[in-house]
């Protein structure tokens, strides 16, 4: 026996049900036709005015479920392998058209009613009086029936969906790789991104990631958000980085991963990007930038120039900050903090002193100290940008030199 067959359990000799089956089979047409105006006027989604071969196919699949199942109601055992393989199609369709399968499901039930309901009257009205358990039977059968129909419509739907899932992941890596690289001409781009379904921004930001602990949750992104979580070094590239929600978005998204988010750039320069975006995720890493959230890399752009040439700015720290040297080891740190944000609030002692949570009395002390130290060089605009870059590596130096018991401190 075919494997796809079934059978139905009804108390009706097999004379007297053939008896009904032509019967039957004359009302199918009848049958159908009520059948898809009440699936049209409850389904909008198989209303098509302007294409008749939606209703076309709806009718021709409830005449091939009416037909299959009459001919299992007359031979028992007849093979269902081709209602089975329809189906699976059936579903299959709706979900390369992007449907999901509620509409059809809420179809397919509304046929059954109308069948049960339709047919059961054209034989009573044929004087082919049918007991009402009989009845029951048949219902339950036609119901049976059409779930395993339903079956079939879910699995195609189903394999045809998963694997147009992952197609378009699969387009939208490609696409992430192309950017993440750079060199791709302009027509390349186009074409990659018109198959992943993402449109191409003016601009993008790139985002650096790294898990916290070793392992971390799937971020919860927006849609348009593409994720090269695949990589070694995962990353994400986000259209309009500075749009409304966006911060947020990453914030929340993010939670479990240490993260540096660049500023937006031309899609050309995303690889320059990156470079940025990574080598401060490094520095938020060894804890010298602070990381509670994503980091933004614009507002630590000293910090990451610097530290791109810290061999070059080491060797100047011994000439230009060589008076702080001679500092006490136990007050080099704090007059190296005073002196930086000296430089950065433009000798405003009271704003040093808020900033650093101190007396302004105390930072004018510390002032003239540096003065003597410094002399008149401590003023000289031609050298303020040089000390303060080299105040900032030293200080990143001084801080991991403690953790680790070197010490900057000591050189």
């Amino acid at each position: 026996m075919d494997p796809a067959a079934w059978t139905f359990e009804i108390d009706l000799p097999p004379d007297k049900m053939a008896a009904r089956v032509p019967a039957l089979r004359r009302y199918v047409p009848r049958v159908v036709k009520e059948a898809v105006q009440e699936i049209e006027q409850t389904v909008p989604a198989y209303v098509r005015p302007h294409d008749p071969r939606y209703a076309a196919v709806l009718a021709d699949t409830i005449t091939l479920a009416l037909e299959h199942f009459i001919d299992l109601l007359e031979r028992p055992g007849t093979g269902s392998a081709e209602i089975l393989e329809f189906c699976w199609r059936l579903g299959a369709g709706e979900a390369r058209e992007g449907r999901s399968l509620e509409s059809l499901q809420t179809a397919i039930q509304i046929g059954a009613g109308v069948s049960v309901r339709r047919l059961t009257e054209e034989l009573e009205s044929d004087g082919l009086h049918t007991p009402a358990h009989v009845i029951a039977q048949v219902a339950q059968a036609v119901f049976g029936y059409l779930d395993r129909l339903s079956a079939a419509v879910g699995a195609g739907h189903r394999e045809v969906a998963a694997g147009a899932e992952g197609d378009m992941a699969a387009r939208r890596r490609h696409l992430l790789d192309l950017l993440a690289a750079g060199g791709a001409g302009p027509a390349e781009l186009a074409e990659a991104a018109r198959k992943a379904g993402w449109p191409l921004p003016a601009e993008a930001g790139v985002v650096a990631l790294r898990a916290r602990d070793g392992e971390a949750a799937r971020p919860a992104l927006d849609p348009d958000v593409l994720a090269g979580l695949h990589l070694a070094e995962p990353l994400l590239i986000v259209p309009d980085p500075d749009g409304p929600g966006r911060r947020a978005m990453l914030r929340n998204g993010l939670r479990g991963w240490l993260a540096a988010a660049g500023p937006a750039v031309p899609l050309a320069e995303i690889p320059r990007a990156l470079r940025w975006a990574r080598s401060a995720l490094d520095l938020a890493g060894r804890g010298v930038i602070d990381a509670d959230g994503p980091v933004d890399v614009a507002a630590h752009m000293p910090t990451l120039v610097v530290m791109a040439e810290h061999d070059l700015v080491t060797r100047v720290a011994g000439r230009l900050l060589a008076p702080l040297l001679e500092v006490r080891p136990s007050q080099r740190r704090r007059m190296a903090e005073t002196l930086l944000a000296l430089i950065e609030c433009a000798f405003n002692a009271t704003e040093v002193a808020r900033r650093l949570h101190l007396h302004a009395q105390t930072v004018r002390y510390r002032l003239r100290h540096l003065e003597a130290l410094f002399g008149e060089t401590l003023h000289d605009p031609a050298r303020r940008l040089a000390l303060h870059m080299t105040l900032h590596a030293w200080l990143i130096d001084d801080a991991e030199g403690a953790e680790d018991g070197s010490g900057a401190a000591q050189a």
